[in-house]
Protein backbone atom coordinates (compact mmCIF):
# COMPACT_ATOMS: atom_id res chain seq x y z
CA UNK A 1 0.00 0.00 0.00
CA UNK A 2 2.88 2.38 0.80
CA UNK A 3 4.54 1.64 -2.54
CA UNK A 4 1.22 2.13 -4.35
CA UNK A 5 0.79 5.47 -2.58
CA UNK A 6 4.24 6.62 -3.71
CA UNK A 7 3.50 5.66 -7.33
CA UNK A 8 0.16 7.50 -7.13
CA UNK A 9 1.69 10.56 -5.39
CA UNK A 10 1.41 12.93 -8.41
CA UNK A 11 -2.29 12.02 -8.68
CA UNK A 12 -2.77 12.54 -4.93
CA UNK A 13 -1.04 15.93 -5.17
CA UNK A 14 -3.40 16.96 -7.96
CA UNK A 15 -6.33 15.82 -5.81
CA UNK A 16 -5.21 17.60 -2.62
CA UNK A 17 -4.60 20.92 -4.40
CA UNK A 18 -7.47 20.65 -6.86
CA UNK A 19 -9.16 23.63 -5.16
CA UNK A 20 -6.34 25.88 -6.45
CA UNK A 21 -7.38 25.55 -10.13
CA UNK A 22 -9.07 28.50 -11.77
CA UNK A 23 -10.60 26.28 -14.45
CA UNK A 24 -12.64 23.23 -13.40
CA UNK A 25 -12.46 21.66 -16.87
CA UNK A 26 -8.68 22.12 -17.20
CA UNK A 27 -8.18 20.89 -13.64
CA UNK A 28 -10.12 17.71 -14.41
CA UNK A 29 -8.14 17.26 -17.61
CA UNK A 30 -4.88 17.57 -15.67
CA UNK A 31 -5.92 15.08 -12.99
CA UNK A 32 -7.24 12.67 -15.62
CA UNK A 33 -3.74 12.21 -17.08
CA UNK A 34 -2.37 11.00 -13.74
CA UNK A 35 -5.17 8.46 -13.13
CA UNK A 36 -2.92 5.80 -14.69
CA UNK A 37 -0.67 6.13 -11.63
CA UNK A 38 -3.52 4.74 -9.54
CA UNK A 39 -4.46 1.97 -11.98
CA UNK A 40 -0.96 0.58 -12.59
CA UNK A 41 -0.24 -0.21 -8.91
CA UNK A 42 -3.75 -1.63 -8.52
CA UNK A 43 -3.36 -4.15 -11.35
CA UNK A 44 0.41 -4.75 -11.38
CA UNK A 45 1.42 -4.56 -7.72
CA UNK A 46 -1.85 -6.29 -6.85
CA UNK A 47 -0.69 -9.27 -8.91
CA UNK A 48 3.05 -8.97 -8.29
CA UNK A 49 3.56 -12.74 -7.90
CA UNK A 50 2.56 -13.23 -11.55
CA UNK A 51 5.04 -10.74 -13.02
CA UNK A 52 7.94 -12.35 -14.92
CA UNK A 53 10.42 -9.48 -15.12
CA UNK A 54 12.92 -10.81 -17.68
CA UNK A 55 10.21 -12.26 -19.92
CA UNK A 56 8.25 -8.99 -19.91
CA UNK A 57 11.44 -6.99 -20.51
CA UNK A 58 12.38 -9.15 -23.48
CA UNK A 59 8.92 -8.74 -25.05
CA UNK A 60 9.13 -4.98 -24.50
CA UNK A 61 12.61 -4.58 -26.00
CA UNK A 62 12.02 -6.84 -29.01
CA UNK A 63 8.54 -5.45 -29.66
CA UNK A 64 9.60 -1.79 -29.47
CA UNK A 65 12.63 -2.40 -31.69
CA UNK A 66 10.46 -4.18 -34.26
CA UNK A 67 7.94 -1.32 -34.22
CA UNK A 68 10.78 1.19 -34.72
CA UNK A 69 12.10 -0.78 -37.69
CA UNK A 70 8.61 -0.63 -39.25
CA UNK A 71 8.38 3.14 -38.58
CA UNK A 72 11.83 3.69 -40.10
CA UNK A 73 10.92 1.77 -43.28
CA UNK A 74 7.66 3.73 -43.42
CA UNK A 75 9.58 6.99 -43.14
CA UNK A 76 11.91 5.98 -45.99
CA UNK A 77 9.01 5.22 -48.34
CA UNK A 78 6.53 7.91 -47.26
CA UNK A 79 9.02 10.78 -46.83
CA UNK A 80 11.76 10.05 -49.41
CA UNK A 81 12.47 13.79 -49.86
CA UNK A 82 13.64 14.05 -46.23
CA UNK A 83 15.80 10.93 -46.56
CA UNK A 84 17.43 12.36 -49.70
CA UNK A 85 17.95 15.72 -48.01
CA UNK A 86 19.56 14.17 -44.93
CA UNK A 87 21.71 11.85 -47.02
CA UNK A 88 23.17 14.91 -48.75
CA UNK A 89 23.73 16.72 -45.46
CA UNK A 90 20.94 19.31 -45.76
CA UNK A 91 19.12 20.53 -42.61
CA UNK A 92 20.57 17.77 -40.43
CA UNK A 93 19.47 19.67 -37.32
CA UNK A 94 15.81 18.78 -37.93
CA UNK A 95 16.26 15.06 -38.66
CA UNK A 96 15.28 13.58 -35.28
CA UNK A 97 12.35 15.94 -34.78
CA UNK A 98 10.90 15.31 -38.24
CA UNK A 99 11.20 11.54 -37.78
CA UNK A 100 9.55 11.73 -34.32
CA UNK A 101 6.76 13.96 -35.65
CA UNK A 102 6.07 11.42 -38.40
CA UNK A 103 5.24 8.96 -35.61
CA UNK A 104 3.24 11.57 -33.71
CA UNK A 105 5.42 11.93 -30.63
CA UNK A 106 7.76 14.62 -29.26
CA UNK A 107 11.41 13.75 -30.05
CA UNK A 108 12.79 13.96 -26.46
CA UNK A 109 9.90 11.81 -25.20
CA UNK A 110 10.45 9.22 -27.94
CA UNK A 111 14.17 9.11 -27.30
CA UNK A 112 13.69 8.70 -23.56
CA UNK A 113 11.77 5.50 -24.31
CA UNK A 114 14.36 4.38 -26.85
CA UNK A 115 17.24 5.05 -24.45
CA UNK A 116 15.69 2.71 -21.88
CA UNK A 117 15.03 0.11 -24.60
CA UNK A 118 18.69 0.24 -25.62
CA UNK A 119 19.98 -0.05 -22.03
CA UNK A 120 17.56 -2.94 -21.45
CA UNK A 121 18.75 -4.60 -24.71
CA UNK A 122 22.34 -4.51 -23.41
CA UNK A 123 21.15 -5.89 -20.05
CA UNK A 124 19.44 -8.80 -21.82
CA UNK A 125 22.49 -9.40 -24.01
CA UNK A 126 24.71 -9.74 -20.94
CA UNK A 127 22.11 -12.00 -19.33
CA UNK A 128 22.10 -14.27 -22.39
CA UNK A 129 25.93 -14.45 -22.31
CA UNK A 130 25.85 -15.29 -18.61
CA UNK A 131 23.23 -18.02 -19.07
CA UNK A 132 25.19 -19.40 -22.06
CA UNK A 133 22.12 -19.48 -24.24
CA UNK A 134 22.02 -20.80 -27.79
CA UNK A 135 24.29 -18.86 -30.19
CA UNK A 136 21.32 -17.88 -32.35
CA UNK A 137 19.64 -16.26 -29.33
CA UNK A 138 22.82 -14.34 -28.49
CA UNK A 139 23.17 -13.25 -32.13
CA UNK A 140 19.56 -12.00 -32.35
CA UNK A 141 19.91 -10.21 -29.00
CA UNK A 142 23.10 -8.54 -30.32
CA UNK A 143 21.24 -7.37 -33.44
CA UNK A 144 18.42 -5.94 -31.32
CA UNK A 145 20.98 -4.10 -29.17
CA UNK A 146 22.73 -2.63 -32.24
CA UNK A 147 19.40 -1.54 -33.76
CA UNK A 148 18.24 0.02 -30.50
CA UNK A 149 21.38 2.15 -30.24
CA UNK A 150 21.00 3.21 -33.88
CA UNK A 151 17.46 4.47 -33.18
CA UNK A 152 18.71 6.57 -30.25
CA UNK A 153 21.20 8.18 -32.65
CA UNK A 154 18.53 8.59 -35.32
CA UNK A 155 16.23 10.64 -33.07
CA UNK A 156 19.41 12.29 -31.75
CA UNK A 157 18.45 14.21 -28.61
CA UNK A 158 21.24 15.23 -26.27
CA UNK A 159 19.97 14.01 -22.91
CA UNK A 160 18.97 10.60 -24.30
CA UNK A 161 22.40 10.02 -25.84
CA UNK A 162 24.10 11.03 -22.59
CA UNK A 163 21.77 8.80 -20.56
CA UNK A 164 22.11 5.77 -22.78
CA UNK A 165 25.92 5.87 -22.55
CA UNK A 166 25.78 6.29 -18.75
CA UNK A 167 23.24 3.45 -18.60
CA UNK A 168 25.58 1.19 -20.57
CA UNK A 169 28.33 1.91 -18.03
CA UNK A 170 26.03 1.11 -15.08
CA UNK A 171 24.90 -2.19 -16.61
CA UNK A 172 28.35 -3.33 -17.75
CA UNK A 173 30.06 -2.35 -14.48
CA UNK A 174 27.39 -4.11 -12.42
CA UNK A 175 27.61 -7.27 -14.54
CA UNK A 176 31.37 -7.50 -14.22
CA UNK A 177 31.22 -6.73 -10.51
CA UNK A 178 29.04 -9.81 -9.96
CA UNK A 179 30.68 -12.07 -12.54
CA UNK A 180 34.28 -10.97 -12.39
CA UNK A 181 36.53 -12.71 -14.86
CA UNK A 182 39.34 -10.63 -16.33
CA UNK A 183 39.49 -12.48 -19.65
CA UNK A 184 35.72 -12.34 -20.20
CA UNK A 185 35.57 -8.75 -18.98
CA UNK A 186 38.09 -7.64 -21.61
CA UNK A 187 36.41 -9.70 -24.35
CA UNK A 188 32.87 -8.48 -23.59
CA UNK A 189 34.02 -4.88 -23.18
CA UNK A 190 35.75 -4.96 -26.56
CA UNK A 191 32.67 -6.48 -28.23
CA UNK A 192 30.21 -4.01 -26.69
CA UNK A 193 32.54 -1.05 -27.12
CA UNK A 194 33.24 -2.00 -30.72
CA UNK A 195 29.54 -2.14 -31.59
CA UNK A 196 28.75 1.19 -29.87
CA UNK A 197 31.78 3.05 -31.25
CA UNK A 198 31.32 1.57 -34.74
CA UNK A 199 27.68 2.62 -35.01
CA UNK A 200 28.45 6.01 -33.46
CA UNK A 201 31.32 6.76 -35.88
CA UNK A 202 29.30 5.70 -38.93
CA UNK A 203 26.43 7.91 -37.82
CA UNK A 204 28.64 10.93 -37.13
CA UNK A 205 30.29 10.48 -40.52
CA UNK A 206 26.89 10.83 -42.21
CA UNK A 207 25.73 13.49 -39.76
CA UNK A 208 28.58 15.97 -39.19
CA UNK A 209 26.09 18.40 -37.61
CA UNK A 210 26.31 16.29 -34.43
CA UNK A 211 29.74 17.76 -33.65
CA UNK A 212 28.33 21.28 -33.91
CA UNK A 213 25.10 20.42 -32.07
CA UNK A 214 26.86 18.96 -29.04
CA UNK A 215 29.34 21.82 -28.73
CA UNK A 216 28.84 25.32 -30.13
CA UNK A 217 25.06 25.15 -30.71
CA UNK A 218 24.24 23.82 -27.24
CA UNK A 219 26.23 26.44 -25.34
CA UNK A 220 25.80 29.43 -27.66
CA UNK A 221 24.67 32.88 -26.40
CA UNK A 222 24.82 31.99 -22.70
CA UNK A 223 25.31 35.70 -21.98
CA UNK A 224 21.76 36.34 -23.27
CA UNK A 225 19.84 34.56 -20.49
CA UNK A 226 16.51 36.37 -20.14
CA UNK A 227 17.38 38.59 -23.14
CA UNK A 228 16.79 36.25 -26.06
CA UNK A 229 15.06 38.95 -28.12
CA UNK A 230 18.42 40.69 -28.48
CA UNK A 231 19.57 37.77 -30.66
CA UNK A 232 18.94 38.12 -34.39
CA UNK A 233 16.36 35.42 -35.35
CA UNK A 234 16.41 33.50 -32.03
CA UNK A 235 14.02 30.85 -33.41
CA UNK A 236 16.80 29.83 -35.79
CA UNK A 237 19.85 30.24 -33.58
CA UNK A 238 18.74 29.24 -30.06
CA UNK A 239 15.39 27.43 -30.30
CA UNK A 240 16.90 24.25 -28.81
CA UNK A 241 19.93 25.81 -27.12
CA UNK A 242 20.65 25.70 -23.41
CA UNK A 243 20.27 29.49 -23.10
CA UNK A 244 16.57 29.19 -24.00
CA UNK A 245 15.92 26.62 -21.30
CA UNK A 246 17.86 28.63 -18.71
CA UNK A 247 15.80 31.71 -19.63
CA UNK A 248 12.59 29.71 -19.12
CA UNK A 249 13.84 28.30 -15.80
CA UNK A 250 14.73 31.79 -14.60
CA UNK A 251 11.23 33.06 -15.37
CA UNK A 252 9.54 29.98 -13.86
CA UNK A 253 11.58 30.36 -10.66
CA UNK A 254 10.76 34.07 -10.34
CA UNK A 255 7.06 33.44 -10.93
CA UNK A 256 7.02 30.48 -8.51
CA UNK A 257 8.42 32.64 -5.71
CA UNK A 258 5.52 35.03 -6.20
CA UNK A 259 2.93 32.27 -5.67
CA UNK A 260 4.24 30.35 -2.67
CA UNK A 261 3.25 28.29 -0.77
CA UNK A 262 0.54 26.61 -2.95
CA UNK A 263 1.46 27.64 -6.52
CA UNK A 264 -0.84 28.81 -9.30
CA UNK A 265 -2.76 25.54 -9.76
CA UNK A 266 -2.18 22.62 -12.13
CA UNK A 267 -4.44 24.06 -14.85
CA UNK A 268 -2.78 27.48 -14.80
CA UNK A 269 0.94 26.71 -14.87
CA UNK A 270 1.64 27.26 -18.55
CA UNK A 271 -0.84 30.16 -19.09
CA UNK A 272 0.63 32.02 -16.12
CA UNK A 273 4.18 31.39 -17.34
CA UNK A 274 3.36 32.69 -20.84
CA UNK A 275 1.69 35.73 -19.27
CA UNK A 276 4.88 36.33 -17.26
CA UNK A 277 6.96 36.13 -20.48
CA UNK A 278 4.81 38.93 -21.88
CA UNK A 279 5.01 41.01 -18.70
CA UNK A 280 8.83 40.77 -18.72
CA UNK A 281 8.98 41.59 -22.48
CA UNK A 282 10.37 38.18 -23.49
CA UNK A 283 8.52 38.10 -26.80
CA UNK A 284 10.32 35.10 -28.31
CA UNK A 285 9.40 32.86 -25.35
CA UNK A 286 5.84 34.21 -25.32
CA UNK A 287 5.40 33.68 -29.07
CA UNK A 288 6.23 29.98 -28.86
CA UNK A 289 4.57 29.52 -25.43
CA UNK A 290 7.39 27.41 -24.03
CA UNK A 291 6.59 25.14 -21.05
CA UNK A 292 8.99 25.02 -18.10
CA UNK A 293 11.18 22.19 -19.47
CA UNK A 294 11.98 21.16 -15.89
CA UNK A 295 9.63 18.93 -13.91
CA UNK A 296 10.77 20.19 -10.51
CA UNK A 297 10.20 23.83 -11.48
CA UNK A 298 6.92 22.96 -13.19
CA UNK A 299 5.53 21.37 -10.01
CA UNK A 300 6.94 24.21 -7.91
CA UNK A 301 5.04 26.68 -10.10
CA UNK A 302 1.82 24.65 -10.05
CA UNK A 303 1.76 23.20 -6.54
CA UNK A 304 4.16 25.32 -4.52
CA UNK A 305 6.57 23.81 -2.00
CA UNK A 306 4.96 20.34 -2.09
CA UNK A 307 5.48 20.01 -5.87
CA UNK A 308 9.23 19.38 -6.19
CA UNK A 309 9.19 17.26 -3.01
CA UNK A 310 6.65 14.90 -4.58
CA UNK A 311 8.67 14.69 -7.83
CA UNK A 312 11.86 13.93 -5.87
CA UNK A 313 10.06 11.33 -3.74
CA UNK A 314 8.43 9.71 -6.82
CA UNK A 315 11.62 9.48 -8.91
CA UNK A 316 13.92 8.86 -5.93
CA UNK A 317 11.98 5.76 -4.86
CA UNK A 318 12.80 4.16 -8.23
CA UNK A 319 16.47 4.76 -7.42
CA UNK A 320 15.96 3.18 -3.98
CA UNK A 321 14.45 0.05 -5.59
CA UNK A 322 17.43 -0.21 -7.92
CA UNK A 323 19.92 0.08 -5.06
CA UNK A 324 18.03 -2.29 -2.74
CA UNK A 325 17.66 -4.90 -5.51
CA UNK A 326 21.26 -4.29 -6.67
CA UNK A 327 19.81 -4.04 -10.18
CA UNK A 328 21.73 -1.76 -12.55
CA UNK A 329 18.87 -1.64 -15.08
CA UNK A 330 16.44 -0.21 -12.52
CA UNK A 331 19.03 2.29 -11.32
CA UNK A 332 19.69 3.25 -14.97
CA UNK A 333 15.96 3.89 -15.39
CA UNK A 334 16.05 6.13 -12.30
CA UNK A 335 19.04 8.06 -13.66
CA UNK A 336 17.43 8.35 -17.11
CA UNK A 337 14.10 9.63 -15.79
CA UNK A 338 15.68 11.93 -13.19
CA UNK A 339 18.05 13.67 -15.62
CA UNK A 340 15.42 13.80 -18.39
CA UNK A 341 13.13 15.71 -16.03
CA UNK A 342 15.85 18.25 -15.30
CA UNK A 343 15.61 19.47 -18.90
CA UNK A 344 12.02 18.51 -19.68
CA UNK A 345 8.72 17.87 -17.91
CA UNK A 346 7.60 14.31 -18.61
CA UNK A 347 5.08 14.12 -15.75
CA UNK A 348 3.04 16.64 -17.77
CA UNK A 349 2.74 14.26 -20.72
CA UNK A 350 0.55 11.16 -20.73
CA UNK A 351 3.32 9.11 -22.40
CA UNK A 352 5.81 10.18 -19.72
CA UNK A 353 3.33 9.45 -16.92
CA UNK A 354 2.46 5.98 -18.22
CA UNK A 355 6.09 5.17 -19.09
CA UNK A 356 7.29 5.90 -15.56
CA UNK A 357 4.20 4.56 -13.78
CA UNK A 358 4.21 1.26 -15.67
CA UNK A 359 7.89 0.51 -15.11
CA UNK A 360 7.81 1.82 -11.53
CA UNK A 361 5.05 -0.73 -10.86
CA UNK A 362 7.01 -3.53 -12.59
CA UNK A 363 10.14 -2.70 -10.58
CA UNK A 364 8.00 -2.59 -7.45
CA UNK A 365 6.67 -6.07 -8.26
CA UNK A 366 10.22 -7.41 -8.59
CA UNK A 367 11.08 -5.82 -5.23
CA UNK A 368 8.01 -7.35 -3.56
CA UNK A 369 8.88 -10.76 -5.02
CA UNK A 370 12.35 -10.56 -3.50
CA UNK A 371 11.02 -9.41 -0.12
CA UNK A 372 8.47 -12.24 -0.15
CA UNK A 373 11.19 -14.78 -1.00
CA UNK A 374 13.37 -13.51 1.85
CA UNK A 375 10.41 -13.64 4.27
CA UNK A 376 9.55 -17.22 3.32
CA UNK A 377 13.19 -18.26 3.63
CA UNK A 378 13.37 -16.75 7.11
CA UNK A 379 10.34 -18.80 8.20
CA UNK A 380 11.81 -22.11 7.08
CA UNK A 381 13.29 -24.26 9.86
Amino acid sequence: MILSGIIASPFLLELVLFWNNDSLAQGLKSIEKTTALVLFPLFILGNYQRISFLKLLRYYVNGTTLVMIVFTLRFVFVFPEYVTKYWHGVHLWEMGYVFANSIGIHAPALNMHLAFVSIAALYLLLQSWQMRKDKSVVFLTSIVFACSFFFVLLVNTRMALFNVLVGYLFVVFSFFLVHFNLKKMILYSLCIGGVVVGIFMLFVQKNPYMKEKYSSVTFAYMDKVGKLDEIDHPEIKVFNALVTRVSIWKSAWELSLQHLPFGVGSSDGKPELVKYFKQTHQHFLAKYAFPTHNQFLDFLLKFGVLGPLVVLFYIGTIGYLGIDLKNALIFSFFFLFFTSNLTDDFLLRFDGITFSGFWFSIFGSLWLQQKNTVRIASLEP
